[in-house]
């Protein structure tokens, strides 16, 4: 307990590049670590947020290099801001799924998380500050702008002159004035989902003799998470779960959980003998992987199989009021959504942008092209949440994984997609490129290359259904009569220049045409969308740097 205390004003200057983006500020450990750059955003938050007395914070990281340092800055910045009370994850460890339904539990003020969530880490990796309001989602534009803009003018910032605390203890102390809760970092969130799903049902599917899950964390902050509800809770198998330990470097993993990165658990399930179900979530958890044995579930397709099979949830029995995805996930929950006679929204990339949907009672499920699904449960994308959802089905249908997704594409047809990214741009250069197609788009509409005829050739505008605000520049879309797809948009992500997307999409209604490869389904519309956006040529990379 640390009640001797002594609040100062450190003078300080601003930097020009703390415009948080999609998902907060992200930039290198060796930027965060410069001299006053953290405490410089932090304050930013808490003077644009206007604390008053009483309010409480949330407060925790994925456990990337750095994360305990910036926690015990900001809970001595808190205090010396007037802050009443700080629940803060034991170790400084809490995914950003379990942080919002902290927040949203607790009624509290809102949260901050400390994570990269998928950027690699390391001493020389990568750092990232987000801000969550107290619906537990995070800020939307208005307030990160607003944010930026008192960042770029700010003198001083406030903290208390103490040694750092103990957060591996758990329960309270005092720091200052204010009231420090380390809590479990899995308690409050492990209890959520087993409001959400059959329990019982999911154990006796991962408890039978012949079943094999593989769930892999990266090395990133779901390993706790992971063993204690799959492999303690539920009672699969132990070493179920691998690289389950949180490390500052992610044991040299890079805690993005696709086909490239998440290599481990791909090897496994395209091995021999693989198990039955594999999952893999990201750094921070709020991303997910699903594969069954020699299949990869594209996220889109796995937002539209959820959606279908809501109904043999518990906590989606009643029906679900409406789905959303972002504008470059596949259009594969649409037809799922018409079917149930259910509304489908159409979102810009950034999960910010469903908050609204989801406060309004316009929506129960969400996703996006980048391997994030979520609900109405809490205000993030979630990984084991995700997972549970599968494992669920599974368990109420009797099905694999194989025969879900082949079940639903003979249903509704196959929507074949692929991203690929050209990282590490330059970004004059990816901003070149996006300005020339935008430009071009007019002449495009009519032209024809083989069964594809451009019928549709824009730059993506969303006008908010709720609040009624417009987000321009959003995205390039090129659409064909033949209702494929390509999409051309600038990540807001990296901190390492630009990273230029290209999201490729072909609706095959023909179920003997399912069993292509999505590389050989679309390779002539990839040379397309290669022509028509210069996309090696401005970025001078003869191929992309992923492939998901």
């Amino acid at each position: 307990m640390v009640t001797d205390t002594k609040t100062i004003e450190v003078p300080t200057t601003p930097f020009m590049d703390q415009r948080p983006g999609t998902s907060g500020l992200r930039k290198s450990v060796d930027v965060f670590k410069q001299k006053n750059y953290l405490e410089n955003f932090v304050q930013s938050i808490f003077d644009v947020r206007k604390i008053n007395q009483g309010q409480t914070l949330v407060l925790g990281g994925d456990g990337r290099f750095f994360n305990r340092q910036a926690a015990q800055i900001i809970l001595k910045m808190a205090a010396a801001n007037g802050f009443a009370k700080i629940k803060v994850g034991q170790g400084g460890l809490l995914s950003t799924p379990a942080t919002s339904c902290v927040i949203r539990k607790y009624k509290t003020d809102g949260g901050i998380i400390l994570s990269a969530s998928h950027n690699p880490g390391g001493p020389h990796g990568d750092f990232g500050v987000k801000y969550n309001i107290a619906s537990g989602g995070p800020a939307p534009e208005v307030v990160t702008e607003a944010i930026f803009a008192y960042s770029k003018q700010i003198k001083s910032y406030k903290i208390l002159d103490v040694p750092d605390i103990d957060i591996d203890k758990l329960g309270t102390s005092k720091l200052g004035d204010m009231v420090v809760e380390v809590i479990d970092t899995v308690a409050d969130y492990q209890q959520l989902l087993q409001s959400i799903f059959d329990f019982d049902l999911v154990s006796k599917l991962v408890t039978r003799k012949n079943f094999k899950m593989c769930m892999d964390s990266l090395n990133a902050v779901t390993g706790p998470y992971a063993k204690s509800i799959f492999e303690q809770k539920l009672g699969a198998a132990p070493g179920s779960v691998i690289n389950g330990t949180p490390l500052e470097d992610f044991g040299g993993l890079h805690p993005d959980p696709n086909l490239i990165h998440a290599h481990e658990l791909v090897e496994i399930m395209y091995g021999k003998n693989p198990p039955d179900f594999g999952g893999a979530s990201d750094g921070d958890g709020d991303r997910n992987m699903i594969m069954g044995p020699s299949l990869f579930v594209v996220p889109s397709d796995s937002l539209a199989v959820l959606t279908a099979n809501a109904h043999l949830i518990p906590g989606y029995k009643n029906g679900l009021l409406g789905v959303a995805r972002s504008m470059p996930a596949s259009r594969a929950v649409d037809l799922v959504a018409k079917q149930l006679k259910i509304d489908c929204y159409q979102t810009p990339t950034g999960w910010k942008f469903f908050g609204n949907l989801l406060d309004a009672n316009r929506i129960t499920l969400c996703g996006e092209e980048s391997f994030g699904t979520g609900s109405n449960h809490i205000r993030e994308k979630d990984g084991l949440w995700a997972i549970l959802f599968w494992l669920n089905i599974m368990a109420a249908s009797g099905k694999t994984v194989n025969e879900i997704m082949n079940n639903h594409w003979q249903q509704y047809g196959r929507h074949y997609y692929l991203r690929n990214d050209f990282e590490n741009v330059e970004t004059e250069k990816a901003n070149e490129l996006i300005k020339n197609l935008v430009n071009s788009l007019p002449s495009f509409i009519g032209k024809q290359y083989g069964d594809y005829t451009i019928n549709e050739a824009i730059e993506y505008v969303y006008e908010d259904p709720v609040d009624g605000s417009i987000s321009k520049n959003q995205g390039i879309i090129i659409g064909f009569q033949n209702q494929s797809r390509i999409v051309c948009r600038l990540s807001g992500t990296g901190t390492q220049g630009a990273t230029v997307r290209l999201y490729i999409e072909k609706y095959e209604p023909d179920s003997k045409k399912h069993n292509l490869e999505s590389a050989e389904a679309l390779k002539d519309l990839f040379t397309i969308a290669y022509e028509l956006t210069r996309v090696t040529q401005y970025t001078g990379m003869d191929k992309p740097s992923v492939i998901t």
